[in-house]
Order: structure tokens, then sequence, then C-alpha cells
């Protein structure tokens, strides 16, 4: 891995150098994603954690979670996660499908996914996956052998996206020359509201739109966001969220070790207006299965929200339930639009 000494030895100073960001409290969540950290040597994983103790008060039940792709996994990889203090998994299977793999240029097979999902459930109690549906290769059927799958294998948490072409990516130069099929929004609904079916039967709680969960299984550090708590995020393209700003390094990897090397962090920062405050709430706290709470809004903005979600209630896209604003099913497939159409301008 290019750099990548340099970067390890950037991201402990970024940890000193940001002690304080948090404001002393307590670390109930690690998450190590945002590429492919189970490449890391499990000594370089150690000396990460334990700079994380040196530095912060962390919890003694933590969830510390690894992100890690289905080709990377062992078995002696699994047991010295263990010993470091992982403990929880998020695998990016994506489809237990050959030709979807194929499809989505994905570097593991369907024989890895399978096989080393089973080596993990071994070792790790707490294991998320992710499942892409919607693409053009994924019939209906498919599907649900992809979700039968892993209720089979009582995998606790699923996190299931819908797939999106981002712009100037090789997928969508593919599919503006035609060489692949385009995606179909009808499709990714109808396949949403299928997946609600399926995990709602096998009792899963599907409490945030992407996530489902076992109970006891909600992801604690992804919760942490929607209920707006203060998070740091270390390393190039890292955002972070102390309350009142949010902030978020340079994505150059150059840059990022030549400015640490100086004790210095490349970030850019925005100071949140009150509006934006509010509007993010709304936006995050309308994904949840508990909903938007008016009671923590003040008469004025309560309101404004009642007289703007009249007519996603009367549509039945949204539910008043004890003074909370709560998405139906037909309106988790319009949350980011309603969401919208909710935000508010403050003026003082």
């Amino acid at each position: 891995m290019r750099y990548k000494n340099e970067l390890l030895v950037a991201l402990l100073k970024e940890i000193e150098l940001q002690k304080d960001y948090l404001g002393n409290e307590i670390v109930e969540t690690i998450y190590f994603g945002g590429g492919t950290p189970s490449l890391l040597d499990i000594s370089d994983l150690r000396s990460q954690i334990d700079k994380f103790r040196q530095t912060f008060t962390i919890s003694d039940n933590a969830e510390i979670t690894l992100e890690a792709n289905p080709d990377d996994i062992t078995e002696e990889k699994l047991s010295r996660w263990k010993e470091t203090g992982i403990n929880r998994l998020s695998i990016g299977i994506q489809s237990f499908f050959e030709e979807d793999l194929l499809w989505m240029n994905r570097a593991h097979n369907a024989k890895q996914a399978i096989d080393n999902l089973q080596l993990a459930i071994q070792q790790f109690n707490n294991i998320t996956i992710d499942l892409i549906y919607g693409h053009p290769l994924l019939t209906n059927e498919k599907w649900n052998q992809n979700v039968e799958k892993v209720i089979a294998l009582n995998i606790p948490h699923i996190s299931c996206y819908a797939l999106t072409v981002e712009p100037k990516t090789p997928l969508s130069k593919m599919i503006k020359e035609k060489k692949k099929e385009d995606i179909q929004q009808e499709k990714q609904a109808e396949q949403f509201l299928l997946l609600m079916q399926w995990l709602d039967a096998a009792a899963y709680e599907h409490y945030e739109i992407s996530n489902f969960a076992k109970p006891g299984f909600r992801s604690r550090h992804n919760s942490s966001y929607w209920q707006g708590k203060k998070y740091l995020g270390l390393g190039p393209s890292a955002h972070s969220f102390n309350g009142e700003s949010r902030q978020w390094n340079i994505s150059n990897n150059n840059v990022y070790i030549e400015s640490l090397e100086k004790n210095k962090i490349p970030f850019e920062k925005e100071l949140l207006t009150p509006s934006q405050k509010i509007n993010e709430y709304i936006m995050t706290a309308l994904r949840t299965k508990e909903g938007l709470d008016l009671d923590k809004m003040s008469e004025a903005v309560r309101r404004e929200l009642r007289a703007t979600s009249k007519k996603f209630i009367d549509s039945g896209k949204l539910i008043l339930k004890e003074n909370k604003l709560i998405l139906s099913k037909e309106g988790k497939l319009f949350a980011d639009g309603i969401a919208a159409e909710l935000f508010v301008e403050l003026h003082f």
C-alpha cells in the first residue's frame, strides 16, 4: 500500500492533535472504515487502538467495528482482529451471485462471499453485511435468494442500498455508451418494498431506512450520527462534528501527510446556522424508526412543520403519532424529497 507507513504515522499524530475535540466525552464507538482497513497489518491496527486508549476515555463496552472485504478474510486474521479488540465486522458482500459481482466490478467472487462470511460467523457474533439492490441483473427471485441466505445464516444486521450511478465513474461511462443497462427506479422501489416485507417477516427491526437489525444489534456507531451526537473522523477526507460546526479533512494523501508532519491538520470548517442544525435533525431523524420528534422544536417551528407535513400525512406517506412524524412504508421511498420539503428557514 503506497505511503502506508507515512499515512499511519500521520494518523497517530492527528489523534494527538484532536485529543480535545470531543470535550472529554466518553467514546462509545470506534469505526475503521473508508477504504480497505482489513488490508492493514494487525500491528498497525493495534497501534491505532492503543493510541485511542491513551488519548481518549474509551468505554469498557465500546463497539469497535472493522470494515472488511470478503477476499481479505482468513481464519487467522479473524482471530487476530478479535485479539486487538475488534468486536464487530462490517462485510461488503453486495451479492452472492457471481455475475452480479462481476457487473459491479467487485474484487471478491461469490464463493469468497459465502465461505468467508461463514468463517466470520464462527468467531464474531456481531456482524453486519451490505447488500445492493436495484441493478439491471438483479431479478426479484435473485434478490429474494440473497436476502434468504442472510436470514438463514442469522446475520444480526443488514444494510441494504439501491445502486446509484455516480457521475464520472466507469459505470456511468459504460451506461452512457450503452455498454451496460441503465438503472430503473421503479425496479428499485419494488425491490425495496419486497425487502421490507421479507425482513419484517424474519423479525428484523427496520430502524433506519437502509438498516435492519435483530433485537439488540442496532449499529451504535451509525445511530450516533442519526441522533446528532458529536463524532471525530481521522484521516484523509474524514468528517467531524462537534455540535456547533462540522469539518472535513483534505482528500489528498500527500498533502495530508505533509501537513501532519508540520503538526497541522489540513481541514475546512463550516459553522452551522440554527436553520442548518434543525434541518439536519429533520433529515436524519425522519430516516429512523422513531421519527421526527416535534416536541424538540420551538412552537413556531412546530407550527410550520405541522402545516408542511399535512399533505404527506393526508397521502399516507407520513404518520403523526405521539407528536412524532414517522415515515410509512410508502413514505420511505420518498424520504429525501419529503425531508427537503419539511426544511425550515429561521428568521431572527
